[in-house]
């Protein structure tokens, strides 16, 4: 039976991918940081032992070896997906020190731990996929608008983070993937997104089941477009 280990699977476009590969006869490790308040999340649960349920707070630096004691056997696709916003304002001049380092500590750090810490139950997979939630404002490129220090810096130390596990696990057999979900109609993308979150979560699956070698550390737009970095 496949195996998906989800970070941040308790709303949003985590908890989507839950439901649809549950409905697609996957087992799913969701991992969320308080799962006894994640009413949505134990709602898919079919009952079968095929949907398991995990504290993790990406926040935590020991939350990835914690993570690691709960899961087993191989994974499929280890799918950081976790993130935040980071402080409400992020404009020049303003900068929260503590507000940026938390940022850092759950958009770039906790994946990189996540990586260490399961690349080789996802080594012993059959598919093989680290994927990373990033975002387009990680692109340095893309960046016209300024501002949103703590969130484009965050996710640029991702990408970052994301083209080097592709180059280290490569000799393992892993494909990373580091994704742009595009602008989704989520609590963190506002009711104003141009794509629903099933919309986001299929398109970012067919990616997944069409990952290669020559998709290995790219940086992709949910359309599956290369974006610049």
């Amino acid at each position: 039976m496949p195996h998906m280990l989800i970070t941040g699977a308790n709303r949003g476009i985590g908890l989507e991918h839950t439901r649809l590969l549950l409905s697609r006869g996957w087992h799913v490790s969701a991992a969320c940081r308080n799962p006894h308040k994640a009413d949505s999340l134990k709602a898919l649960d079919p009952g079968d032992g095929r949907l398991k349920i995990l504290a993790y707070d990406a926040g935590k630096a020991d939350a990835a070896e914690r993570l690691k004691a709960d899961v087993t056997g191989p994974i499929d696709i280890l799918f950081a997906n976790a993130g935040v916003m980071g402080p409400n304002d992020q404009s020049f001049g303003n900068s929260d020190f503590d507000g940026i380092t938390h940022t850092f500590q759950v958009n770039a750090i906790a994946p990189l731990k996540l990586a260490e810490a399961f690349a080789d139950q996802v080594a012993k997979s059959q598919l093989k996929v680290i994927a990373l939630q990033s975002s387009r404002m990680g692109s340095i490129a893309d960046n016209g608008s300024g501002g949103r220090y703590a969130y484009r810096a965050s996710k640029a130390a991702l990408n970052a983070i994301g083209k080097s596990l592709s180059v280290d696990l490569a000799p393992k057999g892993i494909i990373t993937l580091i994704f742009h979900p595009g602008w989704v109609k989520t609590d963190m993308g506002g009711p104003n997104g141009n794509l629903t979150v099933n919309e986001c979560v299929e398109a970012q699956l067919d990616l997944i089941a069409r990952a290669n070698p020559a998709m290995n550390g790219r940086f992709f737009h949910v359309s599956g477009e290369d974006l610049d970095w």
